[in-house]
């Protein structure tokens, strides 16, 4: 007599809400935290106390997990042709299009409650993030690069923390200093990094489906691309830190970040799925070099 193992059960709607928002892989809010803390540390000079912590923390986490959700349903039908995404949830149907939408929004919704207890300006600012956000789904349809829409998205926090460290009570941006914006421009070479180091491991499915990315276009420059937008992450951000009166222990930080890119290299060079996508994965240390560097640099000064 043969015996058969029984059948797993299917995941219950929590799991399947948890995997949809990707909450087993915090890589990916990681890599939107960092430089948004480094940032709210610069602009605070400092310190910037415990609500602003929790909200820049919190909202992080919320509006990356709600950008899953859109992503996934703007992607349902490019997903299920690429192996690395044809499980997800909103693609296989286990979690409906309406679903995913109202558990985005309602994620969402909550990041603008807490926006709602800074002030005016870090509120204005908080309708562009929600808007790049949402259009970077799309941007794949039409840019041969959209990681530089996601570069921008993932930046957003950056001048929104000068706004609420810095701002007052008037509904204009005029309280954001032109040196948050070039840490936004500096970070977006970041996010081109390592988002084509992702892109890389699916490429050769994009190109059957004919989804652009930063891989795609690059095409053999890819690595040398990915070297060349670390550099200009590194070195804009280590003169704009300098040009905020950053130190030493910053110079630390952003040294462990270049070798951290260095080793990068050796993992992408021969473009193997699992190394870049194990060099993607590693970068929130990257990020956590950065702001650990600044976090002391300001608090040792």
């Amino acid at each position: 007599m043969t015996s058969t193992a029984p059948l797993a059960a299917p995941p219950g709607r929590l799991a399947l809400y948890l995997q949809l928002i990707r909450w087993d892989r915090p890589a990916g809010w990681l890599l939107l935290l960092w430089p948004t803390l480094a940032a709210l540390w610069i602009a605070a000079d400092g310190w910037p106390g415990w609500h602003l912590l929790l909200v820049f923390t919190l909202g992080t986490v919320l509006m990356r997990s709600a950008g899953c959700c859109v992503n996934d349903v703007a992607d349902r039908d490019f997903d299920r042709h690429v192996k690395r995404t044809a499980q997800r949830p909103v693609t296989t149907g286990a979690v409906s299009v309406k679903a995913a939408l109202a558990l985005g929004a309602a994620l969402a919704l909550v990041s603008f409650g807490l926006v709602l207890t800074t002030n005016p300006p870090a509120i204005l600012l908080s309708f562009g993030a929600l808007a790049v956000a949402i259009a970077y789904p799309f941007a794949k349809r039409v840019l041969a690069m959209p990681q530089a829409v996601l570069g921008v998205a993932f930046s957003f926090g950056i001048p929104m923390a000068f706004a609420a460290a810095l701002g007052g009570m008037e509904w204009h941006l005029r309280s954001v200093p032109l040196s948050a914006w070039a840490l936004l421009v500096a970070n977006l070479f970041w996010v081109l990094a390592y988002d084509t180091e992702y892109a890389m491991v699916d490429r050769d499915d994009d190109l059957k489906i004919g989804v652009r990315s930063s891989a795609v276009a690059l095409g053999r420059w890819d690595v040398a691309g990915i070297m060349g937008f670390y550099a200009a992450f590194l070195g804009l951000w280590t003169w704009l830190g300098l040009r905020l009166g950053l130190g030493a222990w910053f110079l630390a930080g952003m040294a462990v970040a270049a070798a951290q890119a260095l080793w990068h290299y050796t993992l992408i060079r021969h473009r193997g799925r699992d190394d870049c996508f194990r060099a993607f994965r590693a970068n929130h240390w990257l990020g956590f070099a950065v702001f650990a560097g600044t976090v002391l640099d300001l608090a040792l000064r």
